[in-house]
């Protein structure tokens, strides 16, 4: 995958138009329609932006579902071939839609195909729309210079799932409807760094993560969670907050113990993937009430775990602590 500021050659391209904040099923169908013409050699790119257009106009920094290291992950992973991510400025949210489409889309990117969802907008004052991009397909003679493709909204239940729908979802904690619209679990990426070690002391030892400033984060408590690690997967217990108990800043924290897991990961990139909410942060008087709660949680996840996984977790033989 490439990200570029142009198209050069005889390349033709399919390009999906979107923010594609959380990637969730609508989006996921939207890149599969733009995949679906390689056999009429044209390239899959996607078009988005570098952050949220509104955060412009007010001023103020919104919480997202996927920060841009994490669209690129999932961009890349869906087979997309080139991905072009547009500036939000005061030039770039002032631009006439007409020029964007002919200018942006048709001859720096030489769409031959445009795919949206009916809800696009872009350009100055959001003026820009799906039914310009129809309109503008026919505009040369009656010819059509690109195709235009509207992409019908994926359903959940009755609702029609958007990013907003998924945010909610994150927001209030409920991790099996936001995985169910997603597509998959909400994950969370990041490098593993070092904590204050005090899993290490109670034997209970956590990988643990800084999430991105701009990531939105599920209220803090204790999640059933899984990981990936160096290409497996592995359940685990995430705990995502302050830790009341152990400190009195307020730096949040995604912190996952993996059972039966010794392995040094320091400085390694790990995904977290939260599964199911198992109960609110809690403060707890002693060191040694924290571990007794931290126990009983860890059976919550026992069952997910399979006799396989067990005697995989058993078998590790490295003394080396997270």
């Amino acid at each position: 995958m490439q990200i570029i500021s142009g198209i050069d050659g005889d390349i033709h391209t399919a390009v999906a138009i979107g923010k594609f904040d959380g990637m969730h099923l609508g989006h996921r169908k939207l890149l599969e329609e733009i995949s679906s013409h390689r056999e009429k050699r044209l390239h899959s790119l996607v078009f988005t932006f570098e952050s949220p257009v509104m955060d412009f106009f007010t001023g103020e920094k919104s919480r997202v579902l996927t920060t841009n290291d994490e669209k690129l992950r999932l961009f890349e992973e869906a087979g997309v071939e080139f991905v072009y991510i547009m500036p939000v400025n005061k030039d770039t949210v002032s631009y006439e839609p007409e020029a964007f489409v002919k200018d942006m889309l048709v001859t720096r990117l030489h769409a031959s195909l445009i795919a949206a969802g009916a809800d696009l907008s872009f350009g100055d004052k959001g003026a820009g729309n799906m039914a310009l991009i129809k309109r503008l397909s026919s505009e040369h003679g009656g010819e059509p210079c690109y195709r235009a493709v509207e992409i019908d909204k994926v359903m959940y239940g009755d609702q029609e799932i958007s990013s907003t729908l998924v945010r909610d979802a994150v927001a209030s904690g409920d991790m099996e409807r936001a995985g169910a619209m997603l597509g998959r679990p909400y994950s969370i990426y990041g490098r593993v760094e070092h904590g204050r070690m005090l899993g290490r002391t109670i034997d209970m030892p956590t990988a643990n993560l800084i999430p991105d400033e701009d990531k939105l984060m599920p209220p803090y408590g204790v999640y059933r969670s899984e990981v990936f690690v160096g290409g497996r997967k592995l359940k685990g217990i995430t705990n995502i907050g302050v830790k009341p108990t152990v400190k009195d800043d307020d730096a949040v924290t995604v912190e996952t113990h993996i059972p039966g897991f010794e392995e040094d990961i320091y400085g390694q990139d790990i995904e977290v993937r939260l599964l199911s909410f198992i109960r609110p942060e809690m403060k707890f008087d002693s060191i040694d009430m924290l571990k007794t709660q931290i126990k009983a949680d860890i059976l919550k996840i026992a069952d997910p775990v399979s006799e396989s996984e067990a005697v995989s977790f058993a078998a590790s033989d490295s003394k080396e602590r997270i």
